[in-house]
C-alpha cells in the first residue's frame, strides 16, 4: 500500500485544495499516471502516481487539506485487469461529455496524456461542440490546452434548422417567454481567493500613488524591424518590447534605489540587484514570474527568461520560488487593448510600471505635427517609501532610455 499526500509546494504554503481527480476509487492505475490537479493559492500543480496498482480516493474534489495531509492509497497488490493498456488516459472524471479518445498509440511519442484537454480547455471545447479528435495538443506530453482550442482551425458541425408549418389563420398566437435571470454560484479558487485578500490589504496597508508619463516608441520599432529576422535566427526567439522595458527600468532603478526597495517593520531594504516580476495572464489568473538579476542579463537573456516563464505559468509547470521575492514589477494590460489604467502594487514591493497600448498619434516634433507610435506610461509606488520627485524622475528616466535605447548601450 503507497499512501499519497498532500504535496508541499514550497515553505510559504502551509494548505491546498484538490481542484480535479483523473480518476475514481476502484480505478487501476499505472506509474506516472496524472491523478489530481492540486491548486495553491500561487498555482496549479499536477499529482502523478508512484506505483501502479489500484487507487482509493480519501480527500474529494474541493476539499482544502494541510499539505501532507493523506488523500488518497494506491494499493499496489492489486492486480491489473486484463486487456488493460501500459499506460492510461487520464481524463477528469467530473468532465461531461467525456472527451474523444486520444489517436491510438501507433506514435511512439504518445503517452496517456496525449490528446487529453485541461480543465478549461475541456470547457471551451464543450461550448464550441469540439472534440478532442479535432485538435492537436501542444501541452505537456501533448496535452489540449486552452490555447489550442482557441487557436484550432475547425468548424463546428452546423444546428440542424427545421422549417415550422405556416400557421393556420385559426392558429392561437403564441406566448412569449419572460426574459430568463439565471444565477450561478461557483466557489472562488485558491489562487483568486488569496488575491482578493492581498489587493485589499494594498489598498489599505500602503500609500499608493500613480504617476503619468508617455514614451514614442519609434527608436525601438525601427531597431526591432531592422534586427528582429536576425535577432531570432540567433537567439531563437523574437525581439519583443518587453526586453526594452525591463532594461530600461533596471537602468533607471540604479539611479533611483527607493523605487527598489521595502518596507521591513521600522527599516527600509534596499537592492543592489533586480529582481524583475513580470505580470502573466493565465485561464487561472494573474501570476507574476520573476526573473532574477535582470540588471545582468542580455536582451536575448530576457527575452528567453520571460519567455520561458510565461510558458511554465500558462501550463500551471511554474513553481513557487520561480514567483517569489522579486523586486520591481511590469505589468502590460495594453496586449488586451488597454489605453491607461492605475496598475496596482505587488507587496511588499514600493514600484510597479504599467505598460499600455501603442496608438499613433499626432505628436509636434521641431514645429512640426507628426504621426508616433505613443504608448502611456503608469507607475504606481507606495509614498512611504517614494517620494513624489523620485517617483516622476524614475518615470522620466525610463522614459528618456526607451526613447534613445543608445543610452542603455553606453549607460548614459
Amino acid at each position: 500500500m503507497v499512501d499519497i499526500l498532500a504535496p508541499s509546494p514550497g515553505e510559504s504554503v502551509t494548505e491546498v485544495t484538490i481542484q480535479t481527480w483523473y480518476v475514481k476509487s476502484g480505478d487501476y492505475v499505472q506509474r506516472e499516471q496524472r491523478l489530481a490537479d492540486i491548486e495553491t493559492d500561487k498555482a496549479v500543480l499536477e499529482l502523478y502516481a508512484e506505483s501502479a496498482g489500484a487507487i482509493q480516493i480519501i480527500v474529494t474534489e474541493g476539499t482544502t487539506v494541510d499539505i501532507n495531509t493523506l488523500i488518497a492509497r494506491i494499493d499496489t497488490s492489486a492486480a491489473a485487469p486484463a486487456g488493460s493498456p501500459a499506460t492510461a488516459t487520464a481524463t477528469p472524471v467530473t468532465t461531461a461529455p467525456t472527451p474523444t479518445a486520444p489517436p491510438p498509440a501507433t506514435n511512439a511519442n504518445n503517452t496517456y496524456a496525449t490528446g487529453v484537454p485541461s480543465v478549461s480547455a475541456q470547457k471551451m471545447m464543450d461550448e464550441k461542440g469540439l472534440s478532442s479528435a479535432q485538435i492537436e495538443g501542444t501541452g505537456r506530453d501533448g496535452r489540449i490546452t486552452k490555447a489550442d482550442v482557441i487557436g484550432a482551425n475547425v468548424t463546428p458541425p452546423p444546428i440542424a434548422k427545421t422549417t415550422a408549418p405556416p400557421a393556420s389563420p385559426t392558429t392561437a398566437p403564441v406566448a412569449v417567454n419572460p426574459l430568463a435571470r439565471n444565477e450561478r454560484r461557483e466557489k472562488m479558487s485558491k489562487l483568486r481567493q488569496t488575491l482578493a485578500v492581498r489587493l485589499v490589504s494594498v489598498k489599505n496597508e500602503t500609500a499608493m500613488l500613480t504617476t503619468f508619463n508617455e514614451v514614442d516608441l519609434t527608436a525601438i520599432q525601427q531597431i526591432r524591424a531592422k534586427y528582429k529576422d536576425k535577432f531570432k535566427e540567433k537567439y531563437g526567439i523574437g525581439l519583443g518590447f518587453m526586453s526594452f522595458f525591463t532594461r530600461a527600468c533596471c537602468e533607471a532603478l540604479k539611479d533611483f534605489p527607493a523605487v527598489n526597495a521595502f518596507i521591513d517593520g521600522d527599516e527600509l531594504i534596499y537592492h543592489d540587484y533586480v529582481d524583475m516580476g513580470v505580470a502573466v495572464s493565465t485561464d487561472r489568473g494573474l501570476m507574476v514570474p520573476v526573473v532574477r538579476n535582470a540588471e545582468s542579463l542580455s536582451l536575448a537573456q530576457i527575452e528567453t527568461q520571460i519567455g520561458e516563464l510565461a510558458g511554465k505559468a500558462r501550463n500551471n509547470k511554474i513553481s513557487i520560488s520561480e514567483m517569489t521575492g522579486g523586486t520591481f514589477t511590469i505589468t502590460n494590460g495594453g496586449v488586451f487593448g488597454s489605453l491607461m489604467s492605475t496598475p496596482i502594487l505587488n507587496p511588499p514591493q514600493s514600484g510597479i510600471l504599467g505598460m499600455h497600448k501603442i496608438q499613433d498619434r499626432p505628436m509636434v516634433i521641431d514645429g512640426k505635427v507628426e504621426i508616433r507610435p505613443m504608448m502611456y506610461l503608469a507607475l504606481s509606488y507606495d509614498h512611504r517609501v517614494i517620494d513624489g520627485k523620485e517617483s516622476v524622475s524614475f518615470l522620466v528616466r525610463v522614459k528618456d532610455l526607451l526613447e534613445d535605447p543608445s543610452r542603455m548601450l553606453l549607460g548614459i
